[in-house]
């Protein structure tokens, strides 16, 4: 880790002109032909996307949101020679349980902006003050405000070893993790590297157990026969309880018809990074299609989401230039796998939001995670589950983590 320690307090400040620049390019995109099939199996509808865009370039007003975060305690520390951003916030309330949240792609650390509040200050928001977390929420290498790595290595167990020195730095010595997509990857390495003064974790999302490489002995997550059938493209084994088809067929689905992003990004991030660097409009659909087909809206995730939330996230990665950097990961993960051996001993817990990507049933947590001390099955919400749906988000966080205070 890097020698210097210090924590620097963090204010966005994004110059008139980097503004100005994103109206122009906004006000006049070269459109594609419209999609010639009436869904969304060739991707981002057009007239979809001219509406969001259209938004941005007349109605969309990034300080709104500036000020909102700038209002938030952020912080800047350097950890590993790169610089992490990252929001602190300490409870009102003694004795609260600090807490780190990691996000994902195409998410960022806005995902986690509407559970601060409840999850700090919960006797504000009609729960018990007993239930408050000290929250710390990173952006991670390459995302948002955070430094863009400049060499290979920041896979998740780098990223995972990052923020245990976060969580040393900013004097906390016993803490809980939280992630969903690559931050439940994050999330789950730590808990296999578990660090002194780590006593939980949680995710809502198993990929993180689904493709660690197993250590030997160890159990995967997936019952043997049903990887098997995935491999081979196989229809569901028998015995497969309803969830557990759910589960499949969900798997299928990604591996055949939704995983063509994470083939890009896992092998030639760079390539479209010049894409997504150049067109707002094409940052807008390529983001815009993850978040029709996450969010628990049936493709409308205007439904779950705001035009103006959507926006904060696809202008945060506009902004800071990131959308290259951040399409990494999955190179790195794949050039440089992570290998943390051994199963999670410390406790875990896991919320099953209906409309997750591949929304994992109890055995199957149960075979990721042995002391499983958490497990509750939501009526909805997706992917992007604290973003979506804040409320619930908050009460899963304050009961997974209640036994461990």
């Amino acid at each position: 880790m890097s020698s210097n320690d210090s924590i620097r307090p963090f204010q966005i400040e994004i110059p008139e002109e980097s503004l100005q620049e994103l109206r122009r390019r906004v006000a006049v995109p070269r459109w594609p032909d419209r999609e010639t099939v009436s869904d969304r199996t060739q991707g981002a509808q057009l007239a979809k996307v001219q509406e969001l865009v259209g938004y941005w370039a007349t109605d969309y007003d990034w300080r709104k949101l500036e000020a909102q975060l700038n209002a938030l305690p952020q912080f800047i520390t350097e950890i590993d020679g790169l610089d992490i951003h990252f929001i602190h916030v300490r409870s009102p309330h003694a004795n609260a349980l600090p807490l780190i949240m990691t996000h994902g792609w195409p998410g960022s650390f806005l995902e986690f902006v509407k559970v601060i509040g409840p999850l700090s200050d919960p006797e504000s928001y009609g729960a018990r003050a007993e239930d408050a977390f000290d929250l710390i929420v990173p952006s991670m290498p390459g995302f948002g405000f955070s430094a863009r790595p400049q060499a290979t290595g920041w896979n998740p167990e780098r990223i995972a070893g990052a923020w245990e020195e976060l969580m040393r730095r900013v004097g906390y010595g016993r803490y809980v993790s939280q992630g969903g997509d690559w931050g439940a990857v994050v999330t789950d390495v730590m808990g296999r590297r578990a660090p002194e003064g780590l006593v939980g974790i949680h995710v809502t999302t198993l990929l993180g157990a689904i493709e660690r490489p197993p250590a030997p002995n160890t159990r995967t997550t997936i019952p043997p026969e049903v990887a098997n059938a995935l491999k081979n493209g196989e229809p569901a084994p028998a015995g497969l309880s309803a969830e557990e088809k759910i589960a499949y067929e969900a798997s299928k689905n990604f591996a055949t018809r939704g995983s063509g992003f994470r083939a890009i990004m896992g092998t030639r991030p760079q390539t479209i990074g010049y894409s997504l660097a150049d067109s707002p409009a094409g940052l807008a659909a390529w983001f815009y299609e993850k978040f029709a087909e996450w969010t628990d809206t049936d493709g409308e995730p205007e439904r779950a989401l705001t035009k103006d939330e959507m926006l904060d996230d696809i202008t945060l990665y506009w902004l800071t230039n990131t959308a290259a950097s951040s399409a990494r990961i999955y190179w790195e993960d794949s050039a440089h796998k992570t290998k943390v051996g051994g199963e999670v001993s410390i406790p875990a817990a896991v919320s099953r939001f209906p409309k997750e990507i591949i929304p994992l049933p109890r055995r199957w947590a149960e075979r990721a995670y042995p002391n499983l001390v958490y497990f509750n099955e939501l009526e909805k919400g997706g992917h992007f589950a604290a973003w979506e749906q804040p409320e619930l988000f908050a009460g899963e966080m304050r009961a997974a983590f209640r036994s461990l205070r």
